[in-house]
């Protein structure tokens, strides 16, 4: 990011932009940079396959759902513990 941001100042200056408008560039640059970044990350979380923690967990959200009878899910949690 560092290094992009050195390349639009390199070329603001070369191109006789003044302070102002470098600033803005800079600005208008670092904001691009950050939105990709997010949306990247974003999209790498959302395609990620789920990891043995995530199925247990899921696995556990549906043993005390409400939709499990009630002797159901006193025998599972003790099946758990041992």
């Amino acid at each position: 990011m560092l290094f992009a941001l050195a390349i639009v100042v390199a070329w603001s200056w070369l191109g006789g932009a003044s302070l102002g408008t470098t600033l803005l560039r800079v600005i208008i640059c670092a904001v691009i940079i950050q939105a990709g970044y997010f949306v990247l990350v974003y999209t790498m979380i959302a395609r990620s396959a789920p990891t043995p923690a995530d199925r247990l967990r899921e696995a556990e959200r549906k043993l005390s759902s409400p939709d499990v009878a009630e002797g159901e899910k006193l025998g599972s949690a003790r099946r758990s513990l041992h």
